[in-house]
Order: C-alpha cells, then sequence, then structure tokens
C-alpha cells in the first residue's frame, strides 16, 4: 500500500492516477485546499485498492490513524502550499502547511515505522518531494546539483527548506529511511491556473491580458509532470535510502518564450480571425524576490536510477495546450472558486 500526501493537488493526483493504472492500491490523504481538485481524481476513484480520506497533514491523530488503517509500505509526501506569490501574500499558511505538517508526518510515520515488524521495517520508505526553488537563484551559467547550497528567496522556498532539513535530519539522528527529491518547473493536464502555464493558456482563449513580470527574462526549467511521476518512482523503488536527487526535464527557457509559444499554439488550435494571442502580451512589474534562473543537472538519477525525461519542453508544451482545450469543463470547475485569474503576489496581506 502507497501512502499519497496531497494526492488530489497537481503532482500527486498524477501520481495517483500512474500508481492506480499499476493496479497498486494507493490511500490519498488531503485538505482539499483551493489548489486540490477531486476531478482530478476521476480515473482513480472507483479502482478496487483506491482509497481517499480529508486529512490535514498538520493534524497528528488523523494521520496516526490513517497510518494504523492503511499499514503502508511507503509514503510519497507530496501535500504543500506550493505557489510563490501566495507566499508573499500569507506566508504563514505556507509555515503551517509546509514545516508544521511535515514534522507532524515524520513524527507520526517515524511512530508508525517502528511498530513495524523486522522485515516490513527495512523496506519501508518515506519520500519528500521538493522543489528546485530552496537552492536560490543561478546567474547566467551554472546548474543545481545534490550538493548545491541552499538559499531560499521566497516564503515558498524558505518553507520547503526548512521541510527539506527536517527530513534530512530525521535521517540522521533517527535512521529514519528517507529520501528527498528536488524538481524543476513541472506542467501538464489537471495544473491549477494560477501557474504561468495554465493561466497563459487560459488568458490567451479567453483574449483576456497575458501578465508576464518584468521583461520576461525569468529562466525555468521545465518538467513534464508525467516524466516527473515516473522519476519519483525510480527514487521510490532504487533510490538509496538518506540520498538527494535532483529531477529536470534539462528544458530550459525564458519566461517569455513560453508564453509566446502558448500564444502560438492556441492560435494554431484554436484560431481567431484577425488577431494573434502574443498581442495579448503585457509586462507587468516583477515580483518580490523573482530568481533569475533554476536549472538542474539531473545526471545522478540519470547514471544511478536509468531515468530521463521522456517528453521535450515541445512535446509536452503541446500536449497540455491540447488537453486544456478539450477540458474547459475541468477549468471552469475549478476556476468556480476562490481563484478568477487575478494579480498575486504583490505582499498586501502578508
Amino acid at each position: 500500500m502507497y501512502l499519497i500526501t496531497g494526492g488530489a493537488g497537481f503532482i500527486g493526483s498524477a501520481v495517483v492516477r500512474t500508481l492506480v493504472r499499476r493496479n497498486a492500491p494507493v490511500a490519498n490523504i488531503d485538505k482539499l485546499t483551493y489548489a486540490s481538485n477531486t476531478d482530478s481524481l476521476e480515473d482513480a476513484a472507483d479502482a478496487p485498492h483506491y482509497r481517499f480520506e480529508r486529512i490535514d497533514v498538520c493534524d497528528a491523530a488523523a494521520v496516526r490513524a490513517a497510518l494504523e488503517r492503511y499499514r503502508p509500505s511507503a509514503i510519497l509526501h507530496l501535500a504543500a502550499e506550493s505557489h510563490v506569490d501566495r507566499s508573499i501574500d500569507a506566508p504563514g499558511d505556507f509555515v503551517q502547511t509546509n514545516v508544521v505538517g511535515t514534522f507532524t508526518m515524520l513524527a507520526e510515520a517515524r511512530r508508525y515505522w517502528m511498530s513495524l515488524p523486522e522485515d516490513r521495517a527495512r523496506t519501508f520508505r518515506f519520500l519528500h518531494v521538493s522543489t528546485d526553488e530552496v537552492f536560490g537563484s543561478l546567474g547566467d551559467t551554472g546548474h543545481f546539483t545534490e550538493q548545491s547550497p541552499y538559499d531560499p528567496s521566497s516564503p515558498y522556498s524558505a518553507s520547503k527548506a526548512s521541510a527539506d532539513h527536517l527530513v534530512r535530519a530525521w535521517h540522521r539522528t533517527y535512521g529514519f529511511p528517507s529520501i528527498i527529491t528536488n524538481c524543476s518547473n513541472n506542467y501538464g493536464p489537471y495544473q491549477f491556473p494560477e501557474k504561468l502555464i495554465p493561466l497563459t493558456i487560459l488568458n490567451a482563449v479567453a483574449g483576456q491580458p497575458i501578465g508576464v513580470y518584468g521583461r520576461g527574462e525569468n529562466v525555468r526549467d521545465w518538467l513534464y509532470v508525467n516524466d516527473h511521476v515516473d522519476a519519483l518512482l525510480a527514487v521510490l523503488e532504487r533510490g538509496r535510502l538518506g540520498e538527494t536527487y535532483v529531477i529536470s526535464g534539462r528544458a530550459e527557457r525564458r519566461n517569455i518564450d513560453v508564453v509566446e509559444q502558448i500564444c502560438d499554439l492556441v492560435d494554431e488550435m484554436r484560431p481567431r480571425a484577425g488577431t494573434r494571442r502574443r498581442e495579448l502580451i503585457r509586462f507587468v512589474t516583477d515580483r518580490p524576490g523573482h530568481d533569475l534562473r533554476y536549472a538542474i543537472d539531473a545526471s545522478k538519477i540519470e547514471r544511478e536510477l536509468g531515468w530521463r525525461a521522456s517528453e521535450s519542453f515541445d512535446s509536452g508544451l503541446r500536449k497540455t495546450v491540447a488537453w486544456y482545450l478539450e477540458n474547459e469543463a475541468w477549468t471552469a470547475r475549478v476556476r468556480d472558486g476562490s481563484y478568477r485569474g487575478e494579480r498575486l503576489g504583490l505582499g498586501s496581506n502578508a
């Protein structure tokens, strides 16, 4: 049995769908915050070996009960507040979920692990899923590796860095069987539309202004979500305890280039007479502490575990744009909630 935290979120739901397709038993616990969506789990909902419970990872008693009920052989900890702009406006939410929630999961998972028979304890794994943003910003050259120093710039990345340190300390202090991954920017189907790629797609389709921070010169290293899932499962199955693995699609792009490519794809797939979507682009005031560039050298996971991204950025982005155009009902239901595409990250509520 796999226990997934945050399995109704973007990456978590992709993990759940993959495991269910493999006929693996899965228990999914999720608080169902604004960015969670059970519609993303329709393909899994009726699977005989799938279970869902609405649980906050900060609720120790509920987590403990779930562990006793499902008796997992592995935990994939994905539950997190993940949007940098929201962390600027409401940093306390990120400390609570990402730091306190991870501490709670570690404490309860260790308690559970210590109760297991020796053979099951020996094979138990706790995989903590983190981000490359904990490493801060790169200049024009260089790449993040597993040895990169931590230098977080935002409340979000600081909270994830704190969680990483807790996981590492649990392994070193208690011998707890944990592994950490740090990934580059994910994209793909079912992503909540406050992130750059889905928000740009939806605004381009609707003919609404497409905001780009600064001059769009910030660089991100993109990773198709299904490739990320394959990497996580490879780490869980073959990764070494106490190790960190950085994961990327080796797909660096400037934000402005990503936005323009999306505009062109929407023009191709949903043409509008007399206008091009690039005309909707508007440069807006940059967000505070906006890191210039992220890029990951994924040599370790490629060499040791034999994983490599199968989607190029061009193929993955085309699939992503097509998915959003074909699933407008999903998008409409998501946008009926708390987020309607407004600007976040101005720090007014911090």
